[in-house]
């Protein structure tokens, strides 16, 4: 798509890069009017089928494209889905502003400052009080509910009416921090809004979701009655979460070690802002832990979702280089398996009771933990309140947006005025028709240490490849008349054990031989003798063993 060809100069379209049939790398962009608004910058984290992949972020060609239209990227919240993707972006497209609030902008700050070519831009710290005006177009801000503090949907007005963005939220009656603000959302259902983009990752999830304030109270019962040490585990990023592991610790007269970089790093953020409040002393450095009785220390762990690298998972596996499983320990997992992460939580879980330790987990016994994300009845009563002419849900797995969409649906908005697109598919909102009316290119572009976009499909089929059927070097030795001088020399990795294949070795090396001298009596050229020798060699180890390695045939001159 390009704007010469689908969209007019008094069009209102929206389309998402990342965020649509996935958990993760949500980026949303809004055309109103000609200028081009982004919310949010996520990165998503590779599954284990992506091999030497760190993060997934979208494909911003279109932006790149479009650069002089863009006009701000506003930020919903704090979390890596919604901000990771941002210094990536930076790298490629020219961002004039960017707009955050509260702890987001100093997450960002931090994330810029470890990138050290880039062209940052101004960061403008919003409240739920701010109103920026872009021409037609005015830029409000709702605050809302989440596990993160500072956390707004974010409401385009424009004349035809309002494009609310709700990012992460959920209704939480008894917050702990902030109510969100229902009074605004009463407010621009009123004025009319044109299009509601609402977040889907439990609308499969019947009732709503418990108050963080409920899972605080049961952290508080189950350290009162734990007697030995506990290693509680929590995502990185809820600080709510933090607050009431602190608090409950404090409680209890315990002393909290933080572990893993990323837990540190928040908890760090969290004090210098002041949303996480830490009584004197009360945090203590690892290298200390001797100094204290096991019931008298919490440790408070990254590794929630079974991350092999994570300091649970070290301290489960015995690896971890200050801190050893104790018999009477209780380790307690703080959160809920995102999808893909149960087969790692169950290894790590099987782990600790090889280890007699005792281990909490979410569930009807013990409430430790509540999600960030409203279940059916907080996204019908966002519906409710909005009340709007359109309905595009976002933020899912195509089984949850189309869920959403039937929520829409059974509240009463017209089926043809809901629409579950896929990353990439333009929704134009027309005065009359909601409709698709193209794409732009949409996808994943992967991060490894060589930079973004090293890693591409090929060279991940490679790896999978490698990982699966392993690597088999086969070199020929030619003397000036390119007549081999000694048997093929074979290295093997992952492929065979090469003292107990002799007989295999054998017969790979008679082949070789069988092909090269063949091809050399007619002159073909060294290039058409490695391609021949390979497609050969491939089709006989996969009918002898039904495997495919790798294939390296390097021939060389010996004097």
């Amino acid at each position: 798509m390009s704007r010469k060809t689908l969209l007019k100069s008094h069009d209102i379209a929206f389309f998402a890069l990342g965020g649509l049939d996935e958990v993760g790398k949500n980026t949303y962009v809004f055309e109103i009017y000609n200028k081009i608004y982004i919310v949010d910058a996520g990165q998503m984290f590779p599954d284990h089928h992506l091999l030497g992949v760190d993060y997934v972020i979208p494909n911003y060609q279109y932006l790149i494209d479009n650069e002089e239209r863009i006009q701000a990227l506003f930020i919903t919240h704090g979390h890596e889905d919604h901000i990771g993707g941002i210094p990536y972006l930076l790298k490629q497209v020219k961002i004039p502003k960017i707009f955050a609030s509260g702890i987001a902008v100093e997450l960002i700050e931090s994330k810029l400052v470890e990138h050290k070519d880039l062209e940052k831009p101004e960061i403008i710290n919003y409240n739920s009080n701010s109103v920026f005006k872009f021409g037609k177009v005015e830029v409000s801000f709702i605050r809302l509910n989440h596990s993160i503090p500072d956390m707004h949907g974010i409401n385009f007005k424009t004349p035809e009416g309002n494009l609310f963005h709700t990012g992460d939220f959920k209704f939480d009656f008894t917050p702990v921090g902030p109510s969100a603000e229902f009074h605004k959302l009463t407010k621009i259902g009123e004025e009319g809004v044109l299009c509601l983009f609402s977040d889907s990752t439990n609308a499969l999830i019947s009732g709503n979701i418990p108050s963080e304030r409920v899972i605080g109270e049961s952290i508080d019962d189950i350290f009162r009655n734990i007697k030995g040490r506990i290693i509680i585990a929590t995502f990185a990023s809820n600080l709510y979460r933090m607050q009431q592991i602190v608090n409950a610790s404090y409680l209890n007269g315990r002393k909290v070690i933080v572990i893993g970089r990323s837990m540190e790093k928040m908890m760090e953020a969290g004090i210098n802002s002041g949303y996480i409040n830490v009584p004197k002393n009360t945090i203590v450095p690892s290298s200390d832990i001797s100094q204290y009785p096991a019931n008298k220390i919490t440790i408070l762990s990254t590794g929630s979702q079974g991350e092999p690298l994570a300091a649970l998972s070290r301290i489960a596996s015995g690896t971890h280089k200050e801190i050893q499983v104790e018999k009477d320990d209780t380790v307690i997992f703080s959160s809920s398996p995102i999808p893909g992460n149960q087969e790692g939580i169950s290894k790590i879980i099987d782990m600790l009771y090889r280890k007699n330790v005792e281990v909490i987990i979410n569930g009807p016994v013990a409430d430790t933990h509540t999600s960030g994300h409203g279940a059916e009845d907080d996204l019908l009563l966002m519906i409710s309140l909005t009340k709007p002419k359109y309905f595009i849900p976002v933020h899912g797995e195509h089984r949850m947006l189309k869920g959403h969409q039937n929520l829409g649906i059974q509240y009463g908005i017209p089926k043809e005025n809901t629409l579950v697109l896929d990353n990439g598919e333009v929704a134009l909102l027309g005065k009359d028709e909601l409709k698709v009316v193209g794409e732009v290119p949409a996808g994943d572009v992967y991060i490894d240490g060589l930079g973004i976009g090293s890693t591409g499909s090929s060279l991940i089929r490679e790896r999978k490849l490698l990982s699966e059927d392993g690597l088999l070097a086969i070199v020929l030795s030619i003397d000036e008349n390119k007549k081999l001088i000694k048997k093929p020399t074979l290295v093997s990795r992952g492929f065979i054990f090469m003292k107990k294949s002799e007989d295999l070795i054998l017969k790979i090396q008679e082949l070789t031989e069988e092909i090269y001298n063949g091809l050399i009596i007619n002159n073909v050229p060294k290039n058409k003798i490695e391609d021949e020798i390979k497609d050969s060699l491939q089709t006989f180890l996969y009918e002898t063993g039904q495997r495919k390695p790798v294939l390296i045939l390097s021939i060389i001159s010996v004097q």
